[in-house]
């Protein structure tokens, strides 16, 4: 499968491959992304955190407002986002083309605090019914830091903490330290390339191939 696009802030859906591609599926790793650093580190209290850092070629503010706004978010993330920028506000957003705001199945998340072009600090509060452990992942915090190497550069950090010990924290440690990595390599392609086109079907596959992994948990 071609693996272009996607946002593992959280995603679902199930693998339709098996075998051998299920094996290759398993294999995945943020490595597979050029450019991005893991800077991932243990917490004073024993708790991980996933880190991971990549350079955009767009200014500080453009690439901020790739996250910050619904227009934006769904110029790269997801094909359906609505983005309410505030404290308490959401980042509502589905990998289905055909979805609508509201629906159960939707990935929501709380803008818990932010400052305009520097930071945004998510935590999941609705996954998709079929997610792996949920319950474990809205324990996690996510933060988003753009900083200026530039006027025309932005590194982009970030970190997913406050993953406890465990096999079902492991599980979705992998998964998302693998998501993440996925996430920051189509962000800077955005820039790259252009707005995805959601309308064709490679975006789509590519999309769907990405939030697959979030189901089985293995995958």
């Amino acid at each position: 499968m071609a693996k272009r696009w996607g946002l593992a802030v959280c995603a679902t859906a199930l693998v339709a491959a098996s075998g051998s591609a299920s094996a290759q599926e398993r294999e995945r790793s943020w490595r597979d992304f050029a450019g991005v650093t893991n800077t991932s580190f243990v917490e004073g209290n024993g708790d991980r955190a996933i880190q991971l850092s990549i350079d955009v070629p767009a200014p500080q503010r453009a690439v901020f407002d790739a996250f910050a706004t619904s227009e934006g978010f769904a110029s790269w993330a997801v094909p359906v986002a609505k983005v309410d920028l505030r404290i308490g506000g959401m980042i509502e957003s589905n990998y289905n083309p055909a979805a609508r705001m509201g629906e159960r199945d939707n990935i929501k998340n709380e803008i818990v605090a932010y400052v305009p072009s520097r930071l945004i600090v998510l935590r999941n509060v609705q996954a998709p019914r079929t997610f792996v452990h949920p319950e474990l992942f809205q324990k996690t915090v996510t933060i988003v830091e753009f900083a200026a190497i530039d006027p025309s550069h932005t590194r982009v950090t970030m970190t997913n903490s406050g993953y406890g010990p465990g096999p079902d924290f492991d599980k979705i440690y992998k998964l998302f330290e693998w998501g993440d990595a996925y996430s920051l390599a189509g962000l800077r392609r955005r820039f790259e390339q252009g707005p995805v086109d959601w309308t064709k079907g490679e975006p789509q596959l590519d999309a769907a191939s990405a939030a697959n992994r979030f189901k089985g948990g293995d995958k």
